[in-house]
């Protein structure tokens, strides 16, 4: 394909950073009552190629069960979203479900501590090379690096991010801290748990949260933190993800 179909394929789509930017005045997005398509998890397969399964073998092997559920509620949150509000966006499913898929590797036990970048970009940069390793086109390996590398600038304002990296933002979010769940229907919530449990994922990722503050103080999750934060001072993101009101009850 051209360059230009790569873009648009592999989701390097130019979209607003900032989600208040996006959904400003949007016609299903904004307001009250947003739509909630009568989504649910069936709705969604999962993409299914020998190079997913290859890769599935990978992330399972180094992440815990909570992790890899998550990666998965991500995708299912994700997809939804767009198909409600954003039906015209259009890009590669199955290279957003590796992005999925690999936007947490950094935090698992053989990678968080063995390095002092933060775990996103340690993260992007095992995935990367893990895709072109298995024989991954370049221009999706650097898609998904990208994405996972910015999967946690939650709070720049300006300028643009790629589709995918806009969608994964939006459904991590969501997860972890029940942000704009009203997007969805609850009937997708409650059947993703289910086939994806939670199992006290908001007490694990604030336990990992709080493991990277301690490891590394400087660590870009730190921008989670109030202005001034160092280390010993009780983590602000930590407890909005164990605050997840949303998702208690699946917890």
């Amino acid at each position: 394909m051209n360059d230009e179909q790569s873009i648009s394929f592999y989701g390097y789509t130019p979209v607003p950073r900032d989600p208040d930017v996006l959904f400003k005045d949007h016609p299903t997005a904004s307001g009250a009552s947003p739509k909630q398509d009568l989504f649910e998890f069936k709705d969604f397969p999962l993409p299914d190629s020998p190079f997913i399964q290859k890769v599935k073998e990978f992330v399972k092997e180094n992440l815990n069960e909570q992790t890899y559920n998550h990666s998965h509620r991500v995708y299912i949150y994700g997809t939804a979203l767009v198909k409600t509000h954003f039906p015209e966006w259009t890009y590669d499913a199955e290279t957003y479900y590796l992005t999925c898929l690999l936007h947490d590797i950094g935090t698992a036990d053989a990678f968080l501590a063995t390095t002092k970048m933060s775990f996103e970009f340690k993260g992007a940069l095992i995935a990367r090379d893990l895709l072109l390793r298995y024989g991954g086109e370049l221009d999706q390996a650097d898609g998904v690096c990208e994405a996972i590398i910015r999967h946690q600038d939650i709070f720049v304002k300006g300028g643009n991010i790629t589709m995918i990296g806009q969608i994964i933002q939006l459904a991590t979010i969501l997860d972890n801290v029940g942000l704009r769940a009203n997007l969805i229907h609850p009937a997708l919530i409650s059947t993703t748990c289910a086939a994806f449990p939670r199992k006290g994922w908001s007490g694990c990722f604030a336990r990992t949260i709080e493991h990277e503050l301690a490891l590394k103080p400087w660590c870009h999750t730190s921008t989670f933190e109030r202005p001034g934060w160092v280390e010993g001072v009780p983590s602000n993101f930590a407890g909005d993800v164990r605050g997840n009101g949303v998702m208690a009850e699946y917890d």
